[in-house]
């Protein structure tokens, strides 16, 4: 075999390997990383232009990417636990390859990134909501009366609620939103339903796995802990007003919004509670019977 056969198999054999970039999504990261002498950029602006061009190119060359979020602090502490050297291009690649397998990431498909840093960011904040809410829950323990785990007992219940939401609300895509003050932070939860499956089918809606666990388990907290909180769902129908309803969270349930209470909520600026317009076709309802008579709270015992 030729010096020719040889190369030409190797740049085969490079389209068979996949790969992740960590990326330094906003200037304050790229500057914590410039007091490494090995890493080379000096703007973030020019850092982001070739990252675009590697990707694009990887992509020409049939290669597939994903991007992770590159944050400095973490890498610092993953150099300390391991023994690393953090001014070392061989300790970031490590740190890249387990971002990639643990961490949150999206497959680069062609888009700017100004398009894909958002999305990334959005699935960072979602699953460290996830783990935050899974946490609390896991930290509930069991019920000392009859030793059911407190924590997937609030699971379930969510899951039936949220299961007679989507089976209630008026056809549509449906945009649901769960808010919950938690004990040191509000978790915020956001779930897309579309009326039929991605197959075309209408065997009911159309939902993300991981964005309907996540918003699960921000409901299921609220709930276990009888936290402040409320559920809006808007209702997208073409040719039509959209529809916004919701609840109040209450006990180990959900209280219904008046439709004027739904007004007052989306109508009024959260920071400094002054009066906002009213959106243009949009009607504010009070939400459907749930039929839910499950007594609560569960484990009153």
């Amino acid at each position: 075999m030729t010096a020719t056969d040889h190369r030409t198999l190797r740049r085969v054999l490079r389209r068979e390997i996949a790969g992740t970039i960590g990326l330094l999504a906003d200037e304050h990261d790229f500057r914590a990383m410039r007091r490494y002498r090995t890493f080379a950029f000096e703007d973030h602006t020019t850092y982001l232009h070739h990252v675009e061009t590697l990707l694009r190119t990887r992509t020409l060359q049939g290669g597939f990417t994903t991007l992770a979020l590159f944050d400095p602090e973490e890498f610092a502490d993953y150099c300390t636990r391991g023994g690393l050297d953090p001014d070392s291009p061989a300790s970031r690649t490590r740190f890249t390859a387990e971002l990639a397998a643990t961490g949150p990431t999206v497959p680069y498909g062609g888009e700017p990134l100004t398009h894909l840093v958002p999305a990334l960011v959005d699935e960072a904040v979602r699953r460290a909501t996830w783990d935050y809410a899974a946490a609390l829950l896991a930290r509930l323990g069991a019920c000392a009366t009859c030793g059911e785990d407190l924590g997937r007992a609030a699971f379930a219940r969510a899951s039936r609620l949220l299961t007679r939401i989507l089976d209630t609300a008026p056809p549509g895509h449906r945009h649901l939103v769960c808010s919950v003050a938690g004990p040191d932070e509000t978790l915020v939860a956001v779930l897309h339903a579309d009326p039929t499956a991605s197959d075309g089918t209408t065997g009911g809606p159309d939902l993300d796995e991981a964005e309907a666990l996540e918003f699960t388990a921000v409901l299921a907290v609220g709930l276990a802990t009888h936290s402040p909180g409320g559920l809006v769902v808007r209702i997208t129908t073409p040719g039509a007003p959209d529809r916004v309803h919701g609840w109040r969270l209450r006990g180990y349930g959900l209280t219904p919004l008046t439709a004027g209470e739904v007004f007052d909520a989306y109508c009024t600026d959260a920071t400094s509670g002054e009066p906002i317009p009213p959106e243009s076709n949009v009607d504010y309802c009070a939400p459907p019977d749930l039929g839910d008579t499950e007594p609560g709270p569960l484990h009153g015992h």
